[in-house]
Order: C-alpha cells, then sequence, then structure tokens
C-alpha cells in the first residue's frame, strides 16, 4: 500500500461504525466511510465534539450539522495551500490521500526538469487542482481539464492562494473524453497524464461517464497521447470493483509498448488511534 504520511495540516484521528474523524487544520469533521465496517470504542474527545458532522441517510445521501466550522478555511501541503468547504455528498473539495501520488510524480517531474526538459503534463478530472498544483510547483506546464465550472474555479482559487497564479496552467472545463479526442486530432502530446476519473458521472452535455464501460476506451485514447520521452501515466480509482491488479492490466495492456514499469497499489491514510491504515481506493502508475 502506498500510504500519504506525510501530512501536517491533516489526519485521520480514529475510525468506527462507518464514519471516520479527522483534523482538518484546526477543525474536526465527522464523515462518513464505506470502508469503516468495524465497531470499536470511540474514545477520541473528538467524536463528542467535531466542528461539523455529516450524517448519511437511510433514503441516500445527507447532511452536514455544524458546530463552529467556518465556511471556508485552509490547509497546507509543502509549499501547496488549498481552500476547504463543506459542500454536497460529504466532501470537503480535496482527496488529502492523493498526496501520495502528487510526491511521487513530482520528483519525476523535477528530475527531468534539470536536464532542461520542459515537462507537459495533462490533469483529467481534474477536480480542484491539487495535481495539478503539485505538478506546477514541480516545474511543469499543465492543461487541467474538469466538466464542472465551478471546480476549476475552485482549482484557480487553490492555485492562487498558492502563489501559483502566474504558472503555465491552462484551464479547461470539458467532456474529458471529447477533450483527449480533440487532442489527438491536434497532434497534441504530454509527457505526464493523470486521470482520477468517478465511478459516475456527466458531462456539461449530458454525456453519462460510467467507469465500468468507459474506462478502458478511455485509457486506450489516452496513451494515444503520451510523448515520445514520456514520464508517468497515473490512473486513480475509488470503485470498489477495479483492484489494484485490474488497473495493473489496464495500463500495461495499453503501454506494452512503451517498456517502463507498471505498479498498481491501494492508496491509504493512517490512523492515529490504531495505528493503522485506512484503505482509500487504490492508483496504477506507469514509469518509463
Amino acid at each position: 500500500m502506498w500510504i500519504a504520511d506525510q501530512w501536517k495540516d491533516y489526519e485521520v484521528i480514529d475510525t468506527s461504525k462507518g464514519e471516520k474523524l479527522e483534523r482538518w487544520g484546526d477543525y474536526l469533521l465527522v464523515r462518513p466511510d464505506p470502508q469503516v465496517i468495524w465497531n470499536t470504542p470511540c474514545r477520541q474527545s473528538g467524536w463528542k465534539h467535531p466542528n461539523g458532522h455529516y450524517h448519511r441517510s437511510s433514503r441516500g445521501g445527507g447532511e452536514w450539522e455544524f458546530f463552529d466550522l467556518p465556511k471556508q478555511w485552509n490547509i497546507r501541503y509543502r509549499d501547496l495551500t488549498f481552500q476547504l468547504k463543506p459542500f454536497s455528498f460529504k466532501h470537503t473539495g480535496l482527496f488529502p490521500e492523493q498526496a501520495v501520488n502528487w510526491d511521487w510524480f513530482s520528483e519525476k517531474i523535477r528530475s527531468a526538469r534539470t536536464t532542461g526538459k520542459p515537462v507537459k503534463v495533462l490533469n483529467l478530472f481534474a477536480y480542484t487542482g491539487g495535481a495539478t498544483l503539485a505538478a506546477a510547483a514541480a516545474g511543469a506546464q499543465v492543461t487541467h481539464v474538469d466538466a464542472s465550472k465551478g471546480m476549476v474555479g475552485w482549482a484557480k482559487e487553490n492555485a492562487s492562494v498558492s502563489g501559483l497564479s502566474d504558472a503555465p496552467i491552462r484551464w479547461l472545463v470539458d467532456d474529458c473524453m471529447k477533450f483527449v479526442e480533440r487532442e489527438i486530432r491536434r497532434g497534441n502530446h504530454y509527457d505526464g497524464i493523470i486521470m482520477d476519473p468517478p465511478s459516475y458521472g456527466r458531462g456539461p452535455k449530458g454525456e453519462i461517464w460510467k467507469i465500468e464501460d468507459s474506462i478502458h476506451p478511455f485509457i486506450q485514447e489516452c496513451a494515444k497521447l503520451l510523448s515520445d520521452e514520456p514520464l508517468f501515466f497515473l490512473v486513480n480509482s475509488y470503485t470498489t470493483g477495479l483492484a489494484p491488479a485490474v488497473l495493473t492490466y489496464l495500463i500495461a495492456t495499453e503501454l506494452r509498448d512503451r517498456g517502463g514499469h507498471v505498479e498498481s497499489q491501494e492508496i491509504g491514510l493512517p490512523v492515529k488511534a490504531s495505528g493503522l491504515i485506512l484503505p482509500c481506493g487504490a492508483s496504477g502508475r506507469w514509469e518509463a
């Protein structure tokens, strides 16, 4: 398992009864987590006195209950700053476990930049820009694509508070598959590709994305965008049915002619109270 254990402003304090107690900077949140199927004693004081608690509804969805929580606040990871705000379906605008991937590809970008090589990175389903900012801070030119105008706006705000307003980032509101198809026709190429596809979603014009049906053809198309000397290809998944071995097979099948190495693992976050690791999905990595 790849573990995001370098955070100072974030931690999972405890987990029990389908929920996790987290510290986001100065604030404590209790949120549902489908992986937490154990029922252990909730001895941490934060369980009784959180700043926010997302209650899952038996009818689906849920709602927040707030106790002295600001509408927005910031946390940092290394040199990056992220604006957080609780919004629909328990999210805060950041997936902290992805920091383990940010560190991985940032090292590859920095290493390539020491030789003077320009590095172009494509970030698809780019959300609020965590991977975009990490790649830009490492010295890459980044194309950030997401179907949600609101998420792209949020990512721009994160770039601003991280001091990356002038970084070479293209911000695009677009359907990711259609964008990739156009880039293939244009003959554009990238040295690194990052994708964090949802299990299910809709594009700006109602295009349906269902990961089980769409992920393989999407990886096939994205592989055509790799440059002659690519650095990395990263696929993230929060879908239970896509085990790490499945990600390895999908990536290796399409990049076998590139050589290099493919490895996939669960990604996770350390839990302070137990010393164990909370699984948070899986990532598949190809590197030259």
